[in-house]
């Protein structure tokens, strides 16, 4: 292979929205064809309704304004989202209760003695808080109830601007192939969170009089205590790549663990570990996403 070819790198065109859904009439895609012939369908029959006692320049007139409105919610959008599904979304947060408690066995009501005036001014009662996920099994894997089951497994990661064209290209092939070979659901997340390097400080402080020469143990030292200076005035934190598989039947934990078995020789081309996550290492994971501000984890 020449130096030509070691900088070359092959690229390809991918649309700005691959989630964009199928135009079936037109420009409108399926769900904007539904709304709009149902809307026409329901304006249709009240004209022949009301055309015993309404003029039909009065109807016309009447309907005009929910005619547009009907036609700005299924064809108008707001940064790549559908009108009728923000209006659907709203309607539904406006019905949600906004106050949740962990309650499993449910949250009883007020007793009967307390009065009206109370009840009216506490307001709507809190809900049960729900977890998507109900447990974690001795293999690692998620029990998301009736939304299937889900493993978890950590990533490597790579420097990729690193190495020459020739190897990106095969970096990118292998990871290619990966996505390619799917069967199911998959979610890669890259989270950050806080960095505690107490025990890399402890080791180093510990470690260094065993070092074989002083300049050494002087060197580890001063890199122990700049770490603990690091620490003090800054918050120092780290990323983590997790890839999720998920299965959506409620008996597919094996699958979703084997499915991440795949992944790890699959990725091994591109140079990228994937170590799955035991059920002690996933409830961590779980913990340390529900809440961030808790004791940071440490690392090297």
């Amino acid at each position: 292979m020449t130096d030509l070819d070691d900088e070359y790198v092959a690229s390809a065109r991918i649309p700005a929205d691959v989630s964009k859904s199928d135009q079936v009439l037109g420009p409108l895609t399926a769900r904007q064809s539904a709304i709009l012939a149902v809307a026409a369908l329901v304006l249709y029959a009240g004209y022949w309704a009301t055309l015993p006692f309404m003029a039909p320049l009065a109807y016309l007139a009447l309907v005009a304004p929910i005619a547009v409105v009907v036609t700005v919610v299924a064809v108008g959008r707001r940064e790549g989202i559908g009108m009728d599904r923000l209006l659907l979304a709203a309607v539904r947060f406006h019905h949600t209760p906004k106050r949740r408690v962990p309650a499993p066995e449910g949250v009883r009501p007020l007793p009967a003695l307390v009065p009206g005036a109370w009840r009216a001014k506490a307001g709507r009662e809190p809900a049960a808080l729900r977890m998507p996920c109900r447990e974690v099994s001795d293999t690692g894997v998620l029990d998301l109830g009736h939304e299937g089951r889900s493993a978890l497994a950590v990533c490597s990661t790579i420097n990729f601007h690193l190495r020459t064209g020739g190897e990106q290209q095969a970096l990118t092939e292998a990871f290619a192939r990966w996505l390619n070979a799917l069967t199911g659901p998959t979610q890669i997340l890259v989270r950050a969170h806080r960095l505690d390097v107490t025990p890399l400080v402890d080791e180093l402080t510990d470690q260094a009089p065993q070092l074989p020469h002083p300049a050494l143990e002087q060197a580890a030292l001063a890199h122990a205590d700049f770490l603990d200076q690091l620490a003090a005035e800054r918050d120092l934190l780290t990323r983590q790549v997790l890839l999720m598989a998920h299965e959506p039947s409620t008996s597919g934990g094996a699958r979703a663990g084997h499915r991440l078995t795949e992944a790890a020789r699959a990725l091994e081309g591109a140079e990228i570990t994937v170590t799955a996550l035991n059920a002690e290492a996933t409830a961590h994971t779980l913990r340390r996403a529900a809440d961030p501000d808790a004791t940071p984890m440490g690392g090297a």
